[in-house]
């Protein structure tokens, strides 16, 4: 139990009705879960607006509301408050309510369009190399120390995350890593967080279905960096042509890295193999088992906050050339047979370009470039021609396929697609809107040193269709395909 008044701390109060001295069990802002003693918090959410079950909230066992509103009739012995801000005040008091839990460790968040993943799970696996006791919270999973757990969103709601950051200090945890979306960033989920670093990977065309625009898409980004307190660093990629947009208004110590661009920290691709990469960083030849462009800048970003969190350089560089790839972020095997499959979370246009343009650098073009990609349904509609077309102008064939459905018909999001490619690549594709026949296609189709790249899920073990989710696994179904049909 803890006293309303001091959960509240912080918080910007616009009205007060009955006391806040008073003991509340813990906090609640989905009413299914108040039990009695809760304070309920009220969120106006995407499809749901709390303050339509503050009724019932009471009638389970709340003894206080926090609202952006409040109801026309109070009902005696609650206490009602109303703030500007419901989903704000919840982040601040669930920090308040677990003892402000990102203070007792380092607690790095990594925010962009690509690459977030990739770096927070990567860093972890560093620093836990290292011999630290380490944190992630990530849209793959979360780690506290060696204990597991699933994720459900790439940035957790505010009470999830202090209550994992609360468990971290219980096990003596000293870095967290955490992808910050933009979600995540727009619904306040972060407020009330202190961070020690905020690292900024790219911005490119993604989530317009919930922005509205790319500038503002963008700026929501931006609020993170703006957000960072002095004794943080805020590093940036100034390749990006918002790299330097993001640092404007920080009061972070600024740090920069890049490939082609002048920076703090500068990298240089000597060798790019399906091996791995060797590079070199300042002045520093390392070998890394990643492979291509963009990991050469998710490893520079990684090797940079591994500095600026006090590691030694030498000790750095043998990590890096430990680290091994993330799950579902250019995961590969070779078959008997010589196929390579890839698979690949590339759901962005930017993203799937990248990983397309990195096989054409290591591959010899004697060999096919088989792409099966789609697009998720009930997202952005208008990165789906954009697909199409990347996809059918870097590779030798293409595949359109589902992706996440979820409530959309598989072959509208399909023409959607197909209306991206240019009528000399008509030929070069096909639509299946069966994931794993589309897959099974592609194999079927590979000879001895082609290569199928399989994009848009990456890790998720599961498919989303008409709101039920079935087991579906890329890189498990393309390695029983490929052993099935061995020529």
């Amino acid at each position: 139990m803890k006293l309303l008044k001091d959960i509240l701390y912080k918080v910007a109060l616009d009205a007060v009705a009955g006391s806040t001295n008073i003991s509340v069990n813990t906090i609640a802002f989905d009413s299914r879960n108040v039990k009695s003693n809760d304070v309920f918090v009220a969120i106006r959410g995407t499809v749901t607006d709390g303050h339509n079950f503050i009724d019932t909230a009471i009638k389970k066992g709340a003894v206080a509301i926090i609202c952006e509103q409040l109801p026309k009739s109070l009902v005696d012995n609650i206490t009602y408050i109303e703030v500007d801000n419901a989903s704000k005040a919840l982040a601040i008091m669930a920090a308040n309510y677990y003892d402000m839990p990102s203070e007792n460790l380092k607690l790095v968040g990594v925010t962009g369009t690509n690459g977030k993943t990739t770096i927070a799970t990567l860093l972890f696996q560093l620093f836990k190399n290292a011999g630290y006791k380490v944190g992630l919270l990530s849209t793959v999973k979360v780690m506290v120390d060696n204990a597991t757990y699933q994720a459900t969103h790439t940035t957790p709601d505010s009470l999830t995350i202090n209550r994992y950051l609360k468990e971290m200090n219980d096990v003596g945890v000293e870095f967290c890593f955490m992808e910050v979306s933009s979600h995540g960033i727009h619904q306040k989920r972060t407020e009330g967080l202190h961070f020690a670093g905020g690292i900024f990977t790219n911005i490119t065309h993604d989530h317009l279905d919930y922005h509205n625009t790319f500038a503002e898409y963008r700026d929501v980004k931006k609020q993170f960096f703006d957000q960072l307190p002095k004794d943080a660093f805020a590093l940036t990629n100034v390749d990006d042509k918002n790299g330097l947009f993001m640092l404007q208004n920080t009061e972070a110590r600024k740090f920069t890295y890049a490939l082609k661009g002048y920076a703090d920290y500068k990298a240089q691709i000597l060798e790019n193999q399906f091996s791995g990469l060797l590079l070199k960083v300042n002045d520093s030849e390392v070998w890394t088992r990643l492979i291509g462009n963009f990991n050469a800048y998710n490893v520079l970003a990684i090797y940079a906050t591994a500095e600026l969190l006090g590691l030694e350089r030498v000790e750095i560089l043998r990590l890096i050339s430990d680290l091994e790839s993330v799950s579902g972020r250019f995961q590969y095997l070779i078959s008997d047979d010589k196929i390579t499959a890839i698979v690949d979370y590339a759901h962005t246009p930017d993203a799937l370009k990248n990983v397309l343009e990195t096989i054409n650098s290591i591959r010899t073009k004697n060999e096919e470039l088989i792409t099966v990609v789609g697009c998720g349904g009930d997202r952005d509609k208008t990165k789906r021609p954009k697909m199409g077309h990347i996809a059918s102008t870097l590779s030798t064939k293409v595949i359109f396929t589902s992706d996440n459905p979820r409530t959309e018909n598989p072959e509208t999001i399909l023409s959607e697609i197909e209306a991206g490619v240019e009528p000399q690549n008509y030929k070069k594709t096909v639509s299946i809107s069966d994931r794993k026949q589309a897959i099974k296609t592609a194999c079927q189709m590979a000879n001895s040193n082609d290569i199928i790249l399989i994009a848009g899920k990456g890790h998720e073990a599961y498919q989303e269709i008409d709101g039920e989710r079935f087991d579906f696994d890329d890189f498990k179904i393309v390695q029983e395909l490929l052993k099935q049909l061995q020529k």
